[in-house]
């Protein structure tokens, strides 16, 4: 059997778990223009939300728990921007100061998460990943399925929701120009708060879909986060089309680039990959 048809479906769920985090990173900072770090805090608290939930509440419907986990998630996103980041935008503090706030309330959680579940890894349950489809010659377990059409589903959304409600072109106007947004009479503290729960929500689905298909720990924020972040910038940060094909390109790349060498490279070819584009097209493949 090649092994080709194998690398090809671990690109694309690679791929799909990074567009997930990228996508909503992207959509905050395109707001916010600042990396806000504890975004990957937000993945991990929808992974372990839906793991108390599962071992809580034994026998809880599992789409009910990936609902109430993913709002939990995007609840802890909006309440860290109203008492962390909202503070600081009316005292005018600079992004460096919100990009150093962001990475305090990203340990602070990590820790909490630790302190909470401990540092041992954990497992969703497997009545969701039980199943295992061969295509083309490739082993894609359910949940892995789930993973694509999340992706897709989510991309789609975020697209209708910027290109066709008000809400959407409300976002766009403060991603171009806050103070002009102002005086159009857009109230853009409600804006950014309702874009860090929508980001956060996205990255909760994230962290759910890869407890449920590779586990739990508390340490994975800061992973998911440096994968997002890097598909972000190499698809043209502030795009949401751009973190998809950064999260593509990065998937491949990894994927392929572990076919001849040893898998401990893998996270080293990301930031090659990031290197590279920082040097020779900084601004993505989007041009964003």
């Amino acid at each position: 059997m090649s092994i080709l048809p194998q690398l090809i479906a671990n690109s694309l769920i690679a791929a799909g778990t990074y567009a997930l985090v990228a996508m909503g990173f992207t959509l905050i900072y395109g707001a916010t223009k600042f990396f806000n770090l504890a975004h990957g805090a937000m993945a991990a608290i929808g992974g372990y939300a839906a793991f108390f939930l599962i071992s809580t509440f034994v026998g809880m419907n599992i789409v009910l728990v990936v609902v109430i986990s993913v709002l939990f998630a995007g609840l802890c996103g909006y309440v860290l921007d109203c008492i962390v980041y909202l503070p600081l935008r009316r005292r005018k503090a600079s992004n460096m100061v919100l990009l150093v706030a962001s990475l305090g309330a990203f340990t602070i959680l990590q820790a909490a998460i630790a302190m909470i579940f401990s540092s041992q890894y954990q497992t969703l349950s497997s009545s969701v990943s039980g199943a295992v489809y061969i295509i083309a010659n490739a082993a894609i377990t359910n949940t892995q399925v789930i993973i694509l059409a999340s992706t897709v589903a989510v991309l789609v959304l975020l697209v209708l929701l910027l290109k066709k409600t008000m809400f959407g072109k409300e976002i766009r106007a403060l991603s171009d120009d806050e103070e002009v947004a102002k005086i159009a009479g857009i109230n853009t503290e409600r804006i950014i708060g309702w874009t860090f729960f929508i980001g956060s929500a996205v990255a909760g689905l994230a962290g759910v879909l890869i407890g449920f298909d590779t586990g739990l720990q508390p340490t994975m924020g800061l992973d998911i986060l440096l994968k997002g972040v890097i598909a972000a910038i190499v698809g043209g940060i502030g795009d949401i089309y751009g973190a998809v094909l950064g999260a593509l390109l990065l998937g491949f790349a990894e994927n392929f680039g572990v076919w001849g060498i040893p898998s401990e490279w893998k996270d080293s070819i990301a930031f090659v990959v990031l290197i590279l584009f920082l040097v020779f097209r900084p601004r993505g493949i989007m041009k964003k």
